[in-house]
């Protein structure tokens, strides 16, 4: 692999490598996409090999480099790829970018699935009410703007437009939509789809709920 060679190593249905695949396309960098075959089976060597730690995708090669986690990943990027910006210039701002960054990675999607993966309509409605918790905050914070940190689309936002490619699952098991909770985070997700980064990212939705019928039924779920 040459020295300024990318490639992702990903999955079609990861949201992380959905936010991998839109950073990139912001900044207009070139790179190869490399699908793991088996979903729930063996990994493959490469992927194996470039993170023997998690052994998860996405994965970012850069020449010989492996770079992992997402969120990492594009902190990655945009230092190497630093134009267009993905955080503020300002260090109190980058601070309060980081701070969210870090809330939507702990809290989102993990609730999210745990809408999915309940058990009755008791874990539903409480897995639910979780996770429109969560939201409160993202929506608090948004306010007015644009997007996360103004006019501008950075980080906070690749970070939880990736998040959103499962929100028609959460949306169709836990019976609501998010927007009308949230119609100012529903605003906000119309505009980021209208970004041809996030456009060319998107991940079919009738796949997912394919796949994820196949995860609930390999549960015993019904």
């Amino acid at each position: 692999m040459g020295k300024d060679e990318v490639k992702v190593l990903g999955m079609w249905a990861s949201p992380f490598c959905m936010r991998v695949k839109i950073a990139l396309a912001e900044k207009g960098v070139t790179y190869e996409e490399i699908l793991e075959n088996d979903l729930f089976g063996e990994k493959s060597a490469l992927l194996l090999k470039s993170n023997p730690v998690h052994k998860q995708v996405p994965v970012l090669l850069h020449g010989d480099k492996p770079v992992v986690e997402s969120t990492n990943i594009i902190t990655y990027i945009d230092e190497v790829w630093p134009s267009p910006p993905l955080l503020p210039a300002c260090a109190y701002e980058r601070s309060r970018a980081r701070f969210w960054a870090d809330f939507i990675d702990r809290k989102v999607f993990s609730a999210g699935r745990g809408i999915w993966m309940a058990n009755g309509e008791e874990q539903v409605e409480s897995s639910k009410t979780e996770f429109l918790d969560i939201l409160i905050y993202l929506d608090g914070t948004l306010g007015d703007k644009d997007y996360f940190t103004g006019d501008t689309f950075g980080l906070v936002d690749i970070l939880l437009i990736g998040v959103t490619s499962w929100f028609c699952v959460f949306e169709k098991y836990g019976n609501f939509k998010v927007a009308d909770h949230y119609p100012k985070l529903g605003a906000w997700m119309e505009r980021c789809y209208a970004r041809q980064s996030v456009l060319d990212a998107q991940i079919d939705s009738n796949n997912l709920f394919d796949l994820v019928s196949m995860i609930r039924q390999t549960n015993g779920l019904q």
